[in-house]
């Protein structure tokens, strides 16, 4: 059974308000793998081998049948699935939180249609927190550089993390590279990505990020670019100039 709840999102300090009208108007068309998200669609298999790896590193039996069996995993910035389905199918108790009620009804619709358990909550990280909830594993993909307060974003995440817990994360890195590639190229010009989704002031370093996760008390462990490879498509390697994964664990 899917569930929804809208609870928490008045108090919410970590929300910018505008991302969330922006992307929850694309929550529609989000399961269109030719439409706006047709990009997090081409991503996604790459995100799940990420994650996939990270809980190898991380001591997952790799002859399981169901990686996650037995794991609650969160997935921050759910939007309307398209990361928490698979999630989900890997035999985790997923919950999806998204900023956008859109992305939130979108995801819950298309769960229930594929016969998958997960909870999905309009709530912000802080709201979670505060209720005490503790996961195994939390997802968090193309998120932080849209949050409106970023070190009390990373706070929540480490509240929620369960003891010997993993984070893991994406996001674009600050470079004359990215700028070009995701602002210019891929918004105005090939217009693969909806125009107005990036703010490159936003973006956030490697070094910076790994700071303010050791804040938060994280302890990055792994840091992977992630770059386009023409005739191959979307690879991981060690090139961070435009994107990057990271995984993290409880100091």
């Amino acid at each position: 059974m899917t569930s929804i709840t809208t609870a928490g999102m008045a108090t919410a300090g970590t929300i910018d308000a505008g991302e969330a009208v922006f992307f929850g108007a694309l929550a529609a068309d989000w399961w269109d793998p030719r439409g706006s998200s047709a990009m997090l669609h081409r991503i996604n298999p790459v995100r799940l081998g990420y994650i996939r790896e990270a809980l190898l590193r991380r001591g997952a039996d790799p002859r399981a049948r169901y990686l996650l069996g037995g794991r609650s995993v969160l997935d921050v910035g759910c939007g309307a699935g398209l990361l928490t389905e698979p999630l989900a199918r890997m035999g985790a108790a997923v919950t999806g939180i998204d900023a956008a009620p859109e992305n939130v009804a979108a995801a819950t619709v298309h769960a229930a249609a594929g016969g998958l358990e997960v909870t999905y909550r309009n709530v912000a990280v802080e709201v979670l927190a505060r209720e005490a909830a503790r996961f195994d594993v939390i997802t968090c993909m193309e998120v932080v550089e849209h949050v409106a307060d970023r070190a009390a974003f990373l706070r929540a995440l480490r509240a929620l993390v369960a003891p010997g817990g993993l984070l893991v994360m994406s996001t674009p890195n600050r470079t004359a590279l990215s700028y070009a590639a995701l602002v210019v190229g891929a918004e105005r010009i090939a217009r693969t990505i909806p125009r107005g989704a990036h703010d490159w002031r936003k973006f956030v370093t490697p070094a910076e990020l790994t700071a303010e996760l050791a804040a938060a008390e994280y302890t990055v462990t792994d840091t992977t670019g992630l770059t386009w490879r023409p005739g191959t498509g979307f690879v991981l390697g060690r090139d961070v100039s435009v994107n990057y994964y990271l995984t993290a664990v409880p100091a």
